[in-house]
């Protein structure tokens, strides 16, 4: 197998495959990238057996072949050399050869055969969503998956596509975040599937804000996004998702409206003492006024006072200051609400008027 390929043809795509290489791997192959030569382009696969990510691009090379290379030093050749370099690969027996220039490298190969390969999947659904969207539907709801949970179930994002509407929910415990988007997928049944915690990781930093469409494949077991460039998989979690409709407030009896950016501020700046493990801050509502209190073990306290436009009567309630920031960081409208009922009852965070993305953070005890 021999191709010639400038470096800044195969730099990206090999940066965009071994985000999926752990670094660690119990079989070496899965260190390795598969590299597919066909007279049309180079095609770069890379997988965990979890998730497995294609990357093809155009290349005019009379010569074809498969090999898998080391992804981490393979990477690290083409970063280094400098740019513009022209990259002369030649594969034979166990062994690949790279030139530029006066620079010759000498890698060690494992054989194409080896390489794992996610079964095929059969499609039970596909429909086409422009990148932007579906990135933004991730980017709003992702933060609040649970991370390593004996709950498996938690470990991932819950995409649910009706004929109306596709759904993204994510809960560690101990907040959720909802996001909906119409759409029009003309579907004969609605599809609800649960995305592990990586591929979704691996999607957003995929996904680009364009709305260039992405087509989606959901089969059993596995998901697939692709592009005319890059294939995507990923395994689905088999589970059962909590009923999330069940933890969003439906009727709690105090508005408070705030501007975002003044209470994010105010929450920042006074969770710096707050308990580094718990993160725990009080708010302290008032008829027009909103008090946001911390202090920690070395007896040390903060207080922000900032104007809400608030009716109701006196409320002090705490809440982990993380979850707190993070719903208000995903929303990207000036004002938000806070909708609460009382100190031991969850609180409801949205933008003012925007029923399509709903956060849900549990009270702590005080």
């Amino acid at each position: 197998m021999k191709f010639t390929i400038q470096r800044e043809a195969i730099l990206k795509p090999l940066q965009t495959v071994s985000g999926v290489v752990e670094r660690r791997q119990t079989l070496p192959i899965l260190s390795n990238v598969l590299v597919d030569v066909s007279p049309t382009g180079i095609a770069l696969t890379a997988t965990d057996l979890e998730v497995e990510m294609k990357v093809f691009t155009p290349l005019d090379t009379p010569e074809g072949g498969r090999t898998t290379l080391p992804a981490r030093k393979f990477m690290d050749i083409c970063r280094a050399l400098p740019e513009g370099a022209q990259l002369h690969i030649s594969v034979e027996k166990d062994r690949a050869v790279i030139k530029s220039g006066k620079s010759r490298f000498v890698l060690s190969t494992l054989p194409a055969v080896e390489f794992p390969n996610i079964e095929e999947m059969r499609p039970v659904l596909e429909f086409s969503i422009a990148q932007g969207v579906l990135k933004r539907l991730i980017e709003r709801t992702q933060f609040a998956m649970a991370n390593q949970d004996v709950r498996y179930y938690l470990n991932g994002l819950l995409l649910e596509v009706d004929a109306n509407e596709l759904r993204a929910v994510a809960t560690d415990g101990h907040r959720l975040a909802y996001c909906s988007i119409p759409n029009d997928i003309k579907i004969e049944e609605n599809h609800s599937v649960i995305v592990p915690r990586k591929g979704i990781g691996e999607l957003q930093r995929l996904l680009s804000d364009i709305d260039m469409p992405v087509q989606v494949q959901i089969g059993t077991n596995h998901i697939r996004v692709m592009t005319n460039e890059l294939k995507f998989t990923s395994k689905l979690i088999d589970g059962r998702f909590p009923d999330y409709q069940r933890v969003i407030p439906q009727n709690p009896d105090k508005l408070v409206v705030a501007e975002r950016d003044t209470l994010r501020h105010a929450v920042q700046r006074t969770s710096i003492l707050t308990n580094e493990k718990y993160r725990s801050i009080r708010l302290q509502l008032e008829p027009g006024t909103l008090k946001v209190l911390a202090h920690n073990p070395e007896q040390e306290e903060a207080e922000e006072e900032i104007s809400v436009d608030y009716l109701g009567g006196g409320l002090e309630i705490g809440f982990n200051s993380t979850y707190i920031l993070e719903a208000l960081a995903a929303i990207t409208d000036d004002t938000v609400e806070l909708r609460l009922s009382d100190a031991n009852s969850c609180c409801l965070i949205q933008a003012a008027g925007d029923m399509h993305c709903k956060y849900v953070v549990m009270p702590m005890r005080l």
